[in-house]
C-alpha cells in the first residue's frame, strides 16, 4: 500500500498509513485477517466514531468512544479483537445482520462495508446517550446497505421474522437474550462473550435442529452490554453475590469443591441474597459511622478471617496482561486468548 512522506501526509492520510501498518503487525502476529476484513478496517475510520485519541487504538488498544454523562467510559475494543471478531462471525454479502452493543457504530460499519448493499445491520443499543452518540457518527458516513440503530424494545416487535444469520454481542452476557430465539435462521449463530462480570467465554452458539450447539473460543474480559451495569454500587447486596459467584465458578476446577472455603463462599452469597432491598447506598458521602453499620460491610466483616486466606487465590486468578500483539514490536505482547474492554 502506498505510503506519503510524513511531512506531506494529511491527517486522514496519516490514518491509512497507520491502520496498513497496524494491519500488517497483526498478520505477522498471526491473527486472521482475510481480505474482506483487510479492506473494510482500511476503508473505515475509526476518527469519524470518536472524538478522543486513536495513539492507543494504533497500539492494538482498546480506546474510548465517549464518557458518558455519569462519567463511565464506552470503548471500541482493541483492533485485534474487533479483527477476531469479525472473522469468527463469519459474514459474507447480503447477510442480515444483528449488533447488540453499539461500540460507536465502528464495528457496524465494519460489516456494512463487508456484506455490501444487499445487506443489513440492525444495532440494538440500550443506552440512549451512547444510542445518539451512535446515530450521529453514522450520519457522517456513507452506507453501502442499509444500518438502523435501535433500542431493546424493537426486538419485541412481531415484524420481525426469522431471517437474522448473524449476531454479534459486544459486551458480557450471562445467557442469550430471549427476542434472539425466534429471530435466528437454522445454521444462524451468535458470537458472544458469555459469563460473568469478572471473565466470560467466548462462545459461538449455532441454532441447529433446534437447539443451541456451543462452540468455545477461548476466554475473554468484556465489559458489560449495558453502561448502565457499570455504574451500580459495588456493595449493591446483589451484584456483589453476582461478583462472588464468579469466582465460585473460577476457582471450582483449582481447589476441592467440598472445601470449608467454597462452602462458606457459597453461604456468603446465599447471605448477601437474602439481604431486604431498599439498602442504603455507599458513597463518597457516607459517614465512618454509617459505613461500619451498613448491612452489606458488616456481613463482610463479619467473615473476613476465613475470606482473607482466599485473597492470594483470588489475585492470582485475576492478574492478567491485556493482550496488544498487534503493537510495535518494542511494546508488542503475546496473544494471549484475553481480552479487556476498559471499563472505569
Amino acid at each position: 500500500m502506498f505510503k506519503w512522506p510524513a511531512a506531506e501526509q494529511t491527517p486522514e492520510e496519516r490514518a491509512l498509513t497507520d491502520i496498513s501498518e497496524l494491519l500488517e503487525r497483526l498478520i505477522a502476529a498471526g491473527i486472521p485477517v482475510n481480505s474482506e476484513i483487510f479492506g473494510a478496517m482500511s476503508e473505515v475510520d475509526p476518527s469519524i466514531f470518536t472524538e478522543h485519541s486513536l495513539e492507543g487504538f494504533w497500539h492494538d488498544r482498546p480506546v474510548p468512544f465517549m464518557i458518558t454523562e455519569t462519567g463511565s467510559a464506552k470503548t471500541i475494543s482493541a483492533p485485534h479483537m474487533v479483527v477476531t471478531l469479525l472473522h469468527h462471525l463469519e459474514i459474507s454479502e447480503n447477510q442480515n445482520v444483528i449488533i447488540i452493543g453499539s461500540k460507536g457504530g465502528y464495528i457496524a460499519s465494519l460489516i456494512d462495508w463487508i456484506i455490501g448493499p444487499g445487506g443489513t445491520v440492525s444495532v440494538i443499543e440500550p443506552n440512549e446517550e451512547v444510542m445518539r452518540h451512535t446515530i450521529e457518527c453514522l450520519e457522517k458516513i456513507e452506507t453501502n446497505g442499509v444500518i438502523r440503530v435501535l433500542g431493546p424494545e424493537s426486538m419485541e416487535d412481531p415484524e420481525w421474522n426469522r431471517d437474522v444469520s448473524r449476531v454479534l454481542i459486544t459486551g458480557a452476557v450471562r445467557e442469550i437474550p430471549h427476542y434472539l430465539d425466534l429471530l435466528i435462521v437454522e445454521g444462524g449463530f451468535i458470537l458472544g462473550p458469555f459469563g460473568g462480570h469478572l471473565n466470560q467465554r467466548l462462545l459461538k452458539r449455532e441454532w441447529q435442529g433446534g437447539d443451541w450447539m456451543d462452540t468455545d473460543l477461548g476466554g475473554v474480559v468484556f465489559g458489560p452490554v449495558d453502561i448502565e451495569d457499570s455504574d451500580k454500587n459495588p456493595f449493591d447486596p446483589k451484584l456483589l453475590a453476582e461478583h462472588l459467584e464468579d469466582i465460585v465458578e473460577m476457582m471450582s476446577g483449582t481447589i476441592d469443591p467440598e472445601s470449608e472455603a467454597l462452602v462458606r463462599l457459597e453461604g456468603l452469597i446465599e447471605s448477601l441474597r437474602g439481604l431486604p432491598e431498599g439498602i442504603p447506598e455507599i458513597d463518597e458521602d457516607s459517614t465512618e459511622e454509617e459505613i461500619l453499620e451498613h448491612p452489606v460491610i458488616e456481613l463482610l466483616m463479619s467473615e473476613m478471617e476465613w475470606m482473607g486466606a482466599l485473597w492470594p487465590v483470588i489475585g492470582e486468578m485475576f492478574s492478567f496482561d491485556i493482550a496488544n500483539p498487534g503493537a510495535p514490536r518494542e511494546e508488542g505482547g503475546e496473544m494471549l486468548g484475553g481480552h479487556e474492554d476498559l471499563v472505569p
